[in-house]
């Protein structure tokens, strides 16, 4: 299915013009327009002095005129074969530095065993771009002004990817483009699902540790969290023992803040409840995946999301499970955004081995089709609070017979948005086949259990990959 020119978020533009906020829009025409680019070569087409099976490029484009008078413009680094055109293409969002990236682990791997071309668009924090210290508040500006969302990151994130693949569709000796895949963790994470819903020239996108289905870490109008999960943080931040833990976690808090707008500045530029309120959810709705599903269905788009079940980057997710439990993800149990170890973050999902290779999988299973999707499993559970016996029943409706099976459950889960819920404890226990496509297992939950949250995990390896899923996050009450 292709898009209209100008992309304006579909039917959902009705549903936020009664609080007079505004979805921003891609200018596809723009956006695929190669003479808008302004690119300058850094480093032109040659060898890896490292490796000379690798050939390399880095420019520097132009990724919009954000409002007049304000180019972003930010570094692409292009890699391919030494030989060959790249008809299978992987974008990513990577540093702003101006060099050349690296590809590593499974990006490598699709680049010299499969002839993958990879495109880096440098992309960070709104506060650590041109003007440093300035830009993220002139976006602040300019959204409380216009009441635009085209002036948010998950806009201009958004923007980067499908600039980073017009950038490849210009070297024509190299790039042609038959299939196209986005990745990304975080912000990148973001960029990869907005970029996939805007830009049909996108054919599949797997976020890491992305909002799916709610906001990041808190409402966009920072001081409309609820004020049971402001003094539950409040709290969780005043017991801390360790100083250094302290003072990183207080300082994720305000990265996050700085590419926000406040309720003061809402209230000072006339805004009413009903728009602070919108803009919440508005402001997240380039690269919300679940809202466009129908339409990413027709069009063919391949989806897989990577979350960790304390993240609250990626809240909602037990909703999510309820409302689209045939999204294809993988839920890791206790995993956590990132973020300082001296916090305690120490199961941070982009970099976990099974994470990288989901990508190797499900790159080889889009571009080359050399091993198949799995599935999301059809889980039944059974849960005796007289008892505390927890019996569970996973069906694959495919019939895919996943090598490795495991239940995890985790009892009295804090709120999404809270600090705690990122530090919640979980357990495991083996399942066993039954029957075909089918995987059972029982255990005994301790301790005073008001709800039990259960996801199931399942690793299938085929034709030399090993494709890790999961089922949708559970809550039993």
């Amino acid at each position: 299915m292709k898009f209209p020119s100008t992309f304006a978020a579909f039917a959902l533009s009705a549903l936020f013009a009664h609080a007079d906020i505004t979805i921003g829009r891609f200018d596809m025409a723009s956006v695929r327009d190669t003479s808008t680019l302004e690119t300058k070569v850094i480093e032109d087409w040659h060898l890896n002095p490292k490796d000379t099976a690798i050939r390399q490029k880095l420019v520097e484009i132009t990724v919009c005129e954000w409002w007049p008078g304000m180019k972003v413009r930010m570094p692409v680094t292009m890699l391919a074969p030494a030989t060959g055109v790249c008809t299978n293409v992987l974008i990513e969002n990577t540093s702003s530095q101006l060099k050349v990236a690296s590809a590593t682990g499974a990006k490598l791997r699709l680049l010299k065993e499969h002839g993958v071309g990879l495109v880096f668009i440098g992309m960070v924090p709104i506060d650590a771009m041109e003007p440093l210290g300035k830009l993220h508040l002139m976006m602040e500006e300019h959204f409380i002004q216009t009441k635009d969302t085209r002036y948010t990151p998950a806009w201009i994130w958004g923007i980067s990817d499908m600039r980073a693949l017009t950038t490849a569709i210009a070297e024509k000796a190299v790039f042609q483009p038959k299939k196209v895949l986005a990745t990304g963790g975080s912000k990148r994470g973001v960029a990869t699902a907005a970029a996939g819903i805007a830009d049909d020239r996108f054919t599949a996108i797997m976020p890491v540790v992305a909002p799916v289905i709610e906001s990041p870490g808190g409402p966009y109008v920072e001081g409309m969290m609820s004020e049971k999960i402001v003094k539950m943080n409040e709290a969780f931040i005043a017991a801390m023992t360790d100083p250094i833990g302290r003072e990183k976690l207080l300082v994720r808090q305000k990265a996050r803040s700085d590419e926000r707008i406040t309720v003061k500045m809402a209230r000072d530029a006339g805004w009413n409840d009903a728009e602070m309120k919108t803009a919440c959810t508005a402001a997240w709705e380039a690269c919300h995946t679940t809202n466009y599903l129908d339409v990413l269905k027709k069009r063919g788009t391949e989806i897989f999301y990577n979350q960790g079940s304390n993240d609250n980057v990626s809240p909602g997710l037990v909703e999510l499970g309820r409302l689209f439990p045939a999204l294809p993800v993988y839920i890791v149990p206790g995993g956590q955004h990132g973020g300082a170890k001296e916090a305690g973050f120490i199961k941070s999902v982009g970099g976990m081995p099974e994470v990288d290779e989901n990508l190797y999988a499900f790159a080889t299973h889009h571009f080359f089709a050399t091993r198949r999707m799995v599935a999301p499993p059809k889980v039944t559970t059974q849960w005796d609070r007289a008892t505390h016996r927890l019996a569970v029943t996973v069906v694959f409706p495919d019939g895919s017979e996943p090598q490795e099976n495991s239940v995890w459950w985790s009892m009295n889960r804090h709120p999404d948005y809270s600090i705690a819920m990122e530090f919640d404890a979980w357990s495991s226990a083996p399942l066993k086949k039954s029957r075909s496509a089918t995987y059972t297992g029982e255990t005994t939950v301790g301790g005073d259990v008001k709800t039990l949250n259960v996801i199931t995990v399942h690793a299938h390896q085929e034709n030399g990959s090993t494709l890790t899923v999961s089922s949708p996050e559970i809550r039993l009450e």
